[in-house]
């Protein structure tokens, strides 16, 4: 009997709990909408805002300021408004500054035009260069404009965490607005909104073993948020018009709730990440100087192709993904190892491990055993590069 799949890419969307499954199937079978001022419009609304108060804790927040989505790229694009509610009044952001390695989302502009968008460069672990940012700073308050800034907790290609908690600082120094994409993040290291100063943070719950297709906007205070990008209803208190998805919202703060327990097997997910670097001889870490993900690994083996790498895992029963995006089925080079200047050779054989709630040990160990089966057949004159 062949061995079970082992599934290790979380980063592109983790398994469903089945807490979360019960969960769902339950608001399912009851009727009501969440909007609705009768007896099941009441329960429904109830599941929502429990569901909002469980969303709220994973990240430290107040949960009046959770504001649910329909995933992580509808609320990053309505995020990146220019025009933004400060209180009662209107306020115009006229540029948007963002990192080289942000999620597509976000490197998109949202709402911005292709000229009021700014690309800060990243160092060769994809950390944010702070003096490229500042300097960015100084040119927009210098025309007297105000800009957002956004860039992502965690990398979802390398794993790599940005200083938020710095950046956040030195933008505000300059009276900017701060973003930060923390879907990745979210379950894998402790968040607290208010140590990081940001203005508005964004999840997504299928990263946490939840539901793909829902999401939420968490805003850092009670003054600042962006103009609705979907309008024409007073749901979410008039940021988000649109009859509730009540089943995908109570999925969310389930898993939110259940990721919460994830943060005490940070140590352990550590400990296997570097495991796996270690036993993937003849493989280039890529990223690994920086502060990372403890449950991501990006590699990659000079002479052979990403696509070639996954399709040889995929056999042998393992899900990984390349650490690059796929179009019509083809595997390129990633923006994110452009940006960080990673020579083409590493660059095009880039893989990603990343794994989760589910991972045991004896995944760990069975990767380990297939990756060294795999190099044997397809590099077995490869040596790690100095």
């Amino acid at each position: 009997m062949a061995a079970p799949r082992i599934y290790l890419d979380y980063n592109a969307g983790a398994p469903l709990r089945p807490e979360v499954r019960a969960a769902m199937i339950e608001a399912l079978d009851a009727t009501g909408n969440a909007s609705s001022v009768h007896g099941e419009g009441r329960a429904a609304r109830a599941r929502v805002e429990t569901a909002r108060r469980r969303v709220a804790a994973l990240v430290g927040a107040d949960p009046a300021r959770v504001i649910f989505t329909s995933g992580g790229t509808e609320a990053n694009v309505t995020v990146l408004s220019p025009r933004m509610r400060v209180g009662a009044a209107e306020v115009v952001v006229d540029r948007l500054l963002v990192g080289a390695t942000e999620h597509p989302s976000v490197l998109a502009g949202g709402r911005f035009g292709a000229g009021n968008t700014d690309v800060i460069a990243v160092d060769g672990e994809g950390r944010l260069d702070l003096d490229a940012l500042r300097a960015a700073l100084v040119a927009v308050k210098a025309e007297g404009k105000r800009a957002l800034v956004s860039v992502m907790l965690a990398n979802n290609e390398t794993g790599t965490i940005q200083p938020v908690a710095e950046i956040a600082a030195i933008a505000h120094e300059f009276g900017a607005l701060v973003h930060t994409d923390a879907i990745q993040a979210a379950g894998r290291v402790a968040i607290d909104i208010a140590a990081l100063g940001v203005d508005f943070l964004t999840l997504s719950a299928h990263k946490l073993g939840g539901p793909q297709g829902a999401g939420a906007i968490v805003l850092g205070g009670d003054l600042v948020s962006p103009a609705p990008l979907l309008v024409g209803g007073g749901q979410e208190k008039y940021s988000r018009a649109g009859t509730q998805n009540v089943a995908g919202i109570v999925g969310f703060g389930v898993a939110a709730e259940s990721a919460r327990d994830d943060l005490e097997r940070l140590a352990e997910w550590s400990l296997w990440r570097d495991q796996l670097a270690t036993a993937a001889l003849p493989a280039i870490l890529l990223s690994g100087g920086a502060e990372r993900l403890p449950q991501t690994l990006s590699l990659g083996v000079e002479g052979l192709s990403a696509e070639t790498l996954v399709i040889a895992l995929d056999l042998e029963g393992i899900a990984v993904s390349a650490g690059s995006a796929c179009s019509s089925g083809k595997v390129g080079v990633s923006h994110v190892m452009k940006a960080m200047n990673v020579p083409d050779a590493h660059a095009k054989s880039a893989i990603r491990v990343s794994f989760g709630w589910e991972t045991t040990e004896s995944d760990i160990r069975r990767f380990t055993e297939v990756w060294g089966r795999v190099m044997r057949r397809l590099a077995p004159g490869v040596t790690r590069a100095a």
